[in-house]
């Protein structure tokens, strides 16, 4: 998908991970645990295995190194995401595995807590990301100069290969990237409105215009 890295994140069907495939995204996120929102193991190996061109994320929000080595015998992902409150010696014990480090921006989070945290982490993780979705932030409070500057994120995107989770508009698309540089973005499905079918609008908008932008 040009220069901008797409992620998938929280995939939980075949539609979704068929759309995205279809769509080139770089990578296709299943989040692996025994909550409610998460995949079974076995279920998003069923689903991984129908889909080709696509490097697989094994997302976990709070398994031990042992635990997350131990789903990646059965399901040999190519990349794990790690939670917010992994700590740094689960990172070192996953030496050999490309991590992308889940970063969880909250409206309390300042430049001084958020630059530690990626420069404690850097050492072990491939890609960091950046999510200002949970905590309902979107580009607009951003863009206006809310909780970080621009230029402060110019300068962590610049140092650290960082993906964004952001609510944004596609319009805003092309000056969000131009602006900020981050490596990619993340963006998630959802659930299917009855087995095999769901409406993609909203993604197609996004995706059509960062293939604009390539």
């Amino acid at each position: 998908m040009g220069k901008t890295k797409i992620k998938a994140s929280g995939v939980n069907n075949l539609t979704d991970a068929r759309y995205f495939a279809a769509r080139e995204v770089e990578w296709l996120g299943f989040k692996i645990g025994d909550d409610a929102s998460s995949m079974k193991l076995l279920a998003a190996k069923a689903i991984a295995e129908w889909v080709d061109g696509v490097k697989i994320v094994g997302e976990f929000e709070f398994a031990t190194a042992a635990e997350i080595r131990a789903a990646q015998a059965q399901l040999p992902f190519d990349v794990v995401q790690v939670g917010m409150f992994t700590p740094v010696y689960e990172l070192e014990a996953l030496a050999g595995i490309t991590i992308i480090q889940e970063v969880v921006v909250e409206k309390s989070t300042t430049e001084t807590e958020l630059l530690e945290f990626f420069k404690v982490r850097a050492p072990y993780c491939a890609y960091f990301l950046l999510d200002f979705e949970k905590a309902g932030l979107d580009w607009a409070m951003l863009n206006a100069g809310g909780l970080f500057s621009i230029a402060f994120l110019q300068h962590l995107f610049k140092e650290h290969k960082t993906l964004l989770a952001l609510d944004f508009p596609p319009e805003a698309a092309g000056t969000l990237l131009a602006l900020l540089g981050p490596t990619g973005l993340s963006v998630s499905g959802g659930g299917e409105e009855k087995v095999g079918f769901k409406s993609f609008d909203d993604l197609d908008e996004i995706l059509d215009c960062l293939e604009t932008l390539a």
